[in-house]
């Protein structure tokens, strides 16, 4: 399976914004793009314009590198949002949004989506009773998930607990902490994802 496996604040700096890649740190003074907010590289700090196909480029790339899907992946969810009813690009992201993984990310049992992918794939979590391992499966309203009773325990668990009461959780999801367990409520809406994300820019891009 093909990994990201650099080092993830690069991708904040290249990107030019938080992607909060790696959770609970990018709120601390130990974030990188903090410290350093150009592009990596020699050329980093030089200022370039850029062309329309530029800024539709790196508009893909970060909600790619932000929801940590491939390339392969992400044209997958464009196709089946363009074939969807409605807009295609806030299906795209309800797609994007509706992952296993982001849903636990979301729910607050892991301090980013990274870790979820990690916590899914090693069997941690139920959905509707039965163990789950595919980061990628989409959740859907009624779906209720559940860390197993034996990993509740495990430390990463615990620290992502605290950290959703900073975080808070998206009014389409409902949170159940001291049960470890959350529900899918509703579909999420793209009122619902407040990162600021063109995504017009990528239906460009990929309709060319």
């Amino acid at each position: 399976m093909a990994r990201y496996t650099k080092a993830k604040c690069r991708l904040c700096r290249r990107e030019g914004e938080k992607l909060f890649i790696k959770g609970d740190r990018c709120f601390t003074d130990k974030c990188s793009y903090e410290r350093r907010p150009y592009a990596p590289g020699i050329a980093g700090r030089m200022r370039k314009k850029m062309s329309d196909y530029a800024i539709q480029l790196r508009e893909k790339q970060k909600v790619r590198r932000m929801y940590g899907v491939l390339e392969g992946q992400f044209r997958s969810y464009f196709k089946r949002a363009d074939s969807m009813k409605g807009v295609t690009g806030a299906n795209l992201l309800v797609l994007l949004e509706t992952r296993l993984d982001n849903a636990v990310y979301r729910l607050g049992f892991a301090n980013s989506r990274s870790q979820a992918r990690q916590l899914v794939r090693h069997g941690i979590f139920k959905m509707n009773g039965r163990r789950v391992n595919i980061p990628s499966m989409h959740v859907k309203p009624g779906d209720v998930i559940e860390v197993r009773d034996e990993a509740r325990k495990i430390p990463v668990i615990m620290e992502a607990q605290e950290v959703i009461a900073r975080r808070g959780c998206p009014e389409w999801l409902e949170s159940d902490g001291a049960a470890f367990k959350g529900e899918i409520k509703a579909m999420p809406t793209r009122e619902d994802i407040q990162f600021p994300i063109n995504e017009q820019l990528i239906v460009e891009l990929y309709s060319k």
